[in-house]
């Protein structure tokens, strides 16, 4: 009688290999996903970085501060195409926020100069997690001041005009 000698694996072996690759996968699945979540997030203040500077161009040509993305398109390229498509007065989705620009707290209408649309005297730029502890845990905003505000609130609110610290919402540093 032969005894044969067959290569290759066990079925014992090859589970012991899929519950190594699930425990691997188990530890570093977490870690990815808050990568994924900072970058968001860093997309996101970025965005309100980008519109301070489009309003301040902006406001050097218009004697005022738009009230939409879509205007600080329109008024001269001030902003790029990722956050200022659709219709005037809508708000854009990047990178799992909803990013918005909205009239200030204080506003009294001016005159706008040829190629301008509506100004005011301030404007209020926001940014919220389309979807809070996935896509971000914290919301944002700015205005005419320049300071960028957080609100790790849960879920994430975005912070309020006049921009104040409070227990949840401070600007970032």
């Amino acid at each position: 009688m032969k005894v044969r000698t067959q290569a290759g694996f066990t079925l014992i072996e090859l589970l012991i290999v899929v519950a190594i690759i699930g425990i691997i996968a188990a530890i570093a699945v977490p870690g990815l996903l808050r990568a994924r979540m900072s970058g968001n997030e860093a997309s996101a203040i970025g965005s309100m970085r980008a519109i301070n500077t489009a309003e301040q161009n902006y406001s050097q040509k218009c004697n005022g501060y738009a009230t939409s993305l879509q205007e600080l398109r329109v008024a001269g390229n001030f902003l790029s195409p990722d956050l200022t498509q659709g219709a005037v007065g809508t708000a854009a989705v990047k990178s799992g926020f909803t990013v918005q620009l909205t009239v200030g707290a204080v506003t009294a209408p001016i005159a706008a100069p040829a190629g301008c649309l509506l100004t005011d005297v301030g404007y209020k730029a926001s940014a919220a997690p389309l979807s809070a502890g996935s896509t971000g845990t914290r919301a944002f905003a700015t205005d005419e001041q320049g300071t960028i505000w957080q609100n790790n609130a849960v879920p994430p609110v975005i912070p309020a005009q006049p921009f104040a610290v409070g227990a949840n919402t401070g600007p970032i540093q």
